[in-house]
């Protein structure tokens, strides 16, 4: 899709087709939603998740960022240097990095609040910094507030919403997501150090994610923080009313494709440790189809 005809055109083009590739590649509920948005939302989506794609990246796998960032051994200059490049793009209107010349672009056009990405390089910092969360709120009001519940918020605008009261499900939806994040990528992120799930939860029901075995004890605290996913994507749901007709459709396809991810690991018995429990093309497809012909409000998360 072509926004201009000129050579800034051109780079943007660029930019925005590589957005859509990473979305594709890492984030594919993102991307298999967001193709029920006109192409004018659409590429939006694609340049938000790219941002924040990046950025992850750089804490997690440093070494696989395909981006034009001045490379440094130490993440935490990286990620210093990649929110410069990202400022610098936003103050001047444009940069010579197709993916960031796109995505200061995007929030242009849409009016994204700079302070959601204050936010959220605040909670990649953190990171660096953090391997362990006491508590539910403490993970939730210190780190997904920053990481989860902002993309939320940084996804509005180009949702278009009917309402400003949309802004509480999308929060509560950026928080399920990532949720949902944490219970399957247990095995993944014991790899990297980190244990995304509420030490004080662990402790009462004594489960020992470290052991990477699923007993008794791990069962139920697992089933418990299953349940409060559940709970937000219940609360998330409620704001796909909120929504524009393709939003909506954009938004109930990722939220169903998402939760079902809880009940296949359920389906495993609760064992994140020796593979990553996925929601298969087929379903998808299903879903989709689903939501196309019976509507977006259609078989939402009970």
């Amino acid at each position: 899709m072509s926004l201009v005809d000129d050579a800034q055109g051109q780079l943007l083009e660029q930019g925005y087709q590589r957005c859509a590739e990473l979305t594709r590649r890492h984030g594919t509920t993102y991307y298999w939603g967001a193709r029920l948005l006109p192409p004018e939302q659409r590429v939006d989506v694609y340049a938000v998740y790219a941002l924040c794609r990046l950025a992850d990246d750089i804490v997690d796998e440093p070494d696989k960022v395909d981006l034009s960032v001045p490379d440094h051994p130490d993440p935490r200059v990286r990620l210093r240097l990649f929110e410069e490049l990202f400022t610098t793009a936003l103050d001047q209107g444009g940069s010579d990095e197709p993916v960031m010349a796109a995505v200061a672009d995007s929030l242009r056009r849409r009016g994204t609040d700079r302070e959601c990405f204050d936010r959220f390089f605040r909670a990649m910092e953190l990171d660096l910094d953090r391997e362990t969360w006491a508590s539910w709120e403490e993970l939730r009001d210190g780190y997904m507030e920053g990481s989860a519940a902002v993309i939320g918020e940084m996804m509005l605008p180009v949702l278009e919403p009917l309402t400003p009261e949309a802004r509480g499900p999308a929060r509560s939806l950026g928080l399920a997501f990532q949720l949902t994040n944490f219970l399957r990528d247990v095995g993944e992120d014991l790899d990297r150090g980190r244990v995304y799930l509420p030490q004080d939860d662990l402790a009462r029901h004594g489960a020992d994610p470290w052991e990477r075995r699923v007993t008794p004890q791990w069962r139920a605290m697992m089933a418990e923080q299953i349940e409060r996913n559940r709970e937000l994507y219940r609360e998330a749901s409620r704001g796909v009313a909120m929504l524009p007709p393709p939003s909506a459709r954009c938004v109930a396809t990722a939220l169903r494709m998402y939760a079902l991810i809880l009940r296949r690991i359920e389906d495993a018995d609760y064992d994140v440790f020796s593979q990553r429990r996925r929601v298969g093309r087929g379903t998808k497809v299903a879903i989709l189809a689903d939501v196309l012909t019976r509507g977006p409000l259609r078989r939402l998360p009970a």
